[in-house]
């Protein structure tokens, strides 16, 4: 055993020297949507055109709604009262839009790529 008790510590000075090299890892941008009223606030959002965003949908309505994009590929039930986190992009630069499918007439909005 005198021989293992002598590797933990070199173990350990290689792992911190390995750590000391490898960058640090960049959190997620977070955007919010909250819907209220069957409508989303904010209608339209900017976010940052080819980076992973997190997009943190709050249904303040007490029915559910259905938070979809056929442009950046989500589809799912959100219950009243809930909040629901979407980890979305890279995208390119441009507009997409997105919508409450139980409630089309009023809950949409667009996304914005910059």
């Amino acid at each position: 055993m005198p021989a293992c008790r002598s590797l933990v510590p070199l173990a350990a000075v290689a792992f911190a020297a390995l750590g000391a090299h490898v960058a640090p890892a960049l959190a997620e941008q977070s955007f919010t949507l909250t819907i209220q009223d069957h409508r989303f606030s904010p209608a339209a959002l900017t976010v940052p055109a080819g980076e992973k965003f997190a997009l943190v949908v709050i249904n303040a309505d007490p029915t559910a709604e259905e938070f979809e994009s056929n442009d950046f590929h989500v589809e799912k039930v959100i219950g009243g009262g809930k909040r629901m986190t979407f980890h979305v992009g890279p995208l390119a630069a441009g507009e997409y839009g997105f919508f409450g499918e139980r409630h089309m007439d009023s809950a949409l909005g667009r996304l914005f790529a910059e």
